[in-house]
């Protein structure tokens, strides 16, 4: 009867569980860009990002993420079966395209490995959701801020590869620059809606090859 019994309460606390997170494999988000001191900015690409946006797009295995400025589109594609991924930059009239094997992206994100992760009381809301705050700090020193909502997580988290660790849907973080200006992204949306299978299609013509 004991083990019955026990048998019973595990099988509540994962239910629970299952009830408080939920693995999200399809959805479009939109962040927004902010630039701190901003207006004492005098970096170009900077500048540039104040009238820029960044949506990730999920579905199943791939990923896709879009950096859209009035001059500029970079989008990364990432395939969670393989590793890989590929890079599309459009610049006016000009496509280039860089293609990353499990090993060559891994090895692109190295400054990112072994860093630590150190959870915090602080807490807010986001679009709705409840999110925790958690400070990441790389083998160099350098630290930066995430705030995750630990109610959904992504059913892809490689592609950015600074957060595969956190436990749940990253909705905002910073960046800093070699100037030490800190950028924001703080997500604005999240549908769920299904999203179309060609957003991850890889380009075939049209783009000049970059290693």
């Amino acid at each position: 009867m004991k083990s019955l019994i026990y048998i019973f309460i595990i099988i509540c606390n994962i239910s629970k569980l299952s009830a408080q997170t939920r693995v999200v494999a399809e959805c479009t988000v939109n962040y927004s860009i902010c630039v701190n001191d901003a207006e004492k900015v005098d970096n170009e690409m900077i500048a540039l990002l104040k009238s820029s946006s960044k949506v990730v797009y999920i579905k199943g295995n791939d990923s896709r993420v879009d950096l859209i400025s009035p001059t500029f589109l970079q989008t990364l594609l990432y395939n969670k079966v393989n590793g890989s991924a590929v890079i599309l930059r459009e610049m006016g009239a000009n496509k280039f395209i860089t293609k990353l094997d499990n090993k060559t992206w891994i090895q692109q994100n190295s400054k990112y490995n072994n860093l630590t992760i150190t959870y915090t009381n602080d807490s807010k809301k986001i679009i709705g959701y409840d999110c925790k705050k958690a400070i990441l700090q790389l083998q160099n020193g350098n630290t930066f801020s995430v705030y995750y909502a630990p109610s959904i997580v992504p059913s892809v988290k490689e592609f950015e590869f600074q957060f595969k660790d956190i436990p749940g849907f990253v909705l905002e973080y910073e960046t800093k620059e070699s100037n030490s200006q800190t950028i924001t992204y703080t997500a604005t949306k999240i549908n769920f809606n299904p999203v179309q299978a060609s957003k991850f299609d890889v380009p075939t013509n049209g783009y000049r090859i970059l290693n």
